[in-house]
């Protein structure tokens, strides 16, 4: 199933290598640094948000306007058959009650609603424009976040009753085109070079912003309030129970740039350790908001660079890990026409650990081989090594696989780093061994984040393809069981356990459920949102973690589509004072 990584699609920027890496590693295709000046002008002008000067007139406005609606054309981008479900689906006046439910929700099942945000486009999907300038268009990843929530509530006497609802996140821009009721940002991410330039342009001056607002990407809970996040802004804070949007969540006024969509509750003191990622410098910014959500206690500029389009933090006991991997910008296929994007083999990668409370000058940084790492399983301290644990791919899916490839090889599969404190040195393995199971969308006991743990869970997608098309058939989730002896290179790393699908089907937001009164760190459940493509059936299904190959537990029809999305999260909720 897809990723989301939309955040990336406007936190870019020229890069600056850093005076331990020489030039001599450019790649010989790209053209001297001084022939790219002219972009370099024009790209630093274009942040990604920037106020509309106040000297633009009305008048002005509306010439700009017209000239955007006489001279560039909205085309939708086209679906194959087998992307019928990622289709936009509509909202929900308000929450319907499901009553189609297959097998029994346990009993022990905690209250609360199971959430999952992803991409829903406006106006009937994903676009193009065909211009004087050439065409620009969209990417997989954008589309306007739509939250799903089923909410579970207990009676008394131990019946469930299930509900349902599905909202837009009402961004800024959100806002500005549902009230102009019709496309209006022009795509600016992947096209002709002179495309996307005018599409950055004429996106600032009409509105003082390069790209939308999407905030597609994850929901998180943090001091009791909720939070649909997509790190090209700031989280917008959500009312869990209706879905409506409340306001720009700043920490009150201390945090005004990009967000993670991964923030990381840190061990022990329940403090929000975020990332933000721009495209001007500071390139990257760690902040730490106190347990109550009302203070940011620390910030600090990383001073990388470049920006490394980091889609996750990690954090330990005492430490947040930094992942600088060489995703980035790249002027020479934009002067050549196409993506800005590119992630290059060429370039270096490493993984900083700082102190929690430390500065650009505490980051100790390991070179490790060049990947592309969007998702971090878990992280922890190992006697003197930080162990990081992530799903690894060598190369990106933004924007897009490239055809070119082996088959598959841009899918990801299970990776370990050992990072040595003391001597500086890296050990590097995929842990999968010969079990060849590709995997994304981590998620384990959130009890167990930055602590050393013996379970994680995952999407997996089956690499049999069809003769002709390459598509995968088979999806489902896997179990990780990291071994005691894991850190002993000579020992089988992990097992792996698989709960296959139906032919045709696949999930999304999958997530990890704690057991009312449970023990062991593997005591729940994963819940997950579950497409069959054949017979264009949308569910829900429980799978037990202790029966993980089992039969599904519960499994509730949807009483409407579910499109494909991204991450998802189950929040125990009280209903008392609804």
């Amino acid at each position: 199933m897809a990723t989301s990584y939309n955040a990336f699609l406007v936190n870019c920027s020229i890069q600056e290598r850093p005076s331990h890496v020489s030039d001599n590693s450019r790649p010989n295709n790209l053209p001297p640094f001084h022939a790219l000046k002219p972009i370099k002008k024009v790209l630093a002008i274009v942040p990604w948000q920037i106020d509309v000067p106040k000297a633009m007139t009305n008048t002005a406005a509306k010439l700009l306007d017209a000239f955007v609606d006489s001279f560039f054309e909205f085309i939708d981008q086209p679906l194959l058959p087998s992307q019928s479900n990622f289709a936009p689906a509509e909202e929900l006046g308000e929450a319907i009650l499901v009553s189609s439910i297959q097998g029994q929700i346990p009993y022990n099942f905690p209250e609360g609603v199971y959430v999952r945000n992803g991409p829903n486009p406006l106006f009937g999907g994903l676009k193009s424009t065909n211009s004087m300038f050439g065409r620009s268009r969209h990417i997989w990843v954008e589309g306007e976040g739509m939250i799903h929530a089923l909410y579970f509530e207990k009676s008394s006497n131990g019946n469930w009753t299930v509900l349902y609802n599905k909202k837009h996140v009402e961004t800024e821009t959100y806002k500005l085109e549902k009230q102009r009721s019709k496309p209006s940002f022009l795509p600016a991410i992947e096209g002709d070079s002179l495309a996307i330039l005018s599409a950055y342009l004429l996106n600032w001056l009409r509105f003082g912003k390069v790209n939308k607002y999407i905030s597609n990407t994850n929901v998180f809970e943090h001091s009791g309030k909720f939070y649909s996040v997509a790190e090209n802004h700031i989280p917008q804070e959500i009312d869990i129970f209706t879905l409506k949007t409340s306001k720009n969540w700043d920490v009150n006024g201390a945090w005004n740039r990009p967000f993670t969509s991964h923030p990381k509750k840190a061990p022990g003191t329940e403090e929000l350790v975020t990332l933000g990622v721009a495209a001007t410098k500071p390139f990257a910014v760690v902040g730490i908001i106190s347990a109550d959500g009302k203070k940011l206690v620390h910030k600090v500029d990383l001073k990388l660079n470049r920006c490394s389009l980091c889609h996750e933090i990690g954090v330990t006991k005492r430490y947040n890990v930094i992942l600088d991997f060489p995703l980035t910008i790249d002027l020479n296929r934009l002067l050549k026409g196409g993506s800005l994007i590119k992630f290059s083999k060429e370039e270096y990668a490493r993984i900083g650990v700082m102190p929690r409370y430390g500065d650009a000058n505490s980051i100790k940084w390991f070179e490790v081989e060049p990947n592309c790492t969007f998702h971090i399983i878990n992280s922890f301290e190992d006697g003197h090594e930080v162990v990081v644990r992530g799903c690894r791919s060598l190369d990106s899916l933004i924007p897009r696989p490239d055809p070119s490839l082996e088959e598959f090889e841009w899918l990801s599969r299970c990776y370990e780093w050992r990072l040595n404190m003391h001597t500086g040195e890296v050990k590097e393995r995929d842990l999968c061994g010969t079990n060849v199971v590709y995997m994304d969308f981590p998620m384990i006991n959130g009890n167990l984040i930055g602590i050393k743990n013996k379970y994680a869970y995952t999407q997996v997608v089956d690499p049999i393809a069809s003769s002709t098309q390459g598509v995968p058939k088979y999806g489902g989730l896997a179990k990780l069981y990291f071994e005691e002896s894991c850190a002993e290179f000579s020992m089988q790393p992990v097992r792996v356990k698989c709960h296959t699908f139906e032919k045709n089907t696949f999930c999304s937001g999958a997530a990890f459920v704690p057991k009312d009164g449970g023990v062991e760190e593997d005591d729940g459940w994963i819940i997950t949102f579950v497409h069959n493509e054949d017979t264009s059936t949308s569910e829900v299904h429980i799978i037990d973690t202790k029966k993980f190959s089992d039969e599904t537990v519960a499994k509730i029809t949807m009483p409407r589509r579910v499109p494909y999305g991204f991450h998802g999260a189950f929040m125990p909720i009280s209903f008392q004072s609804q």
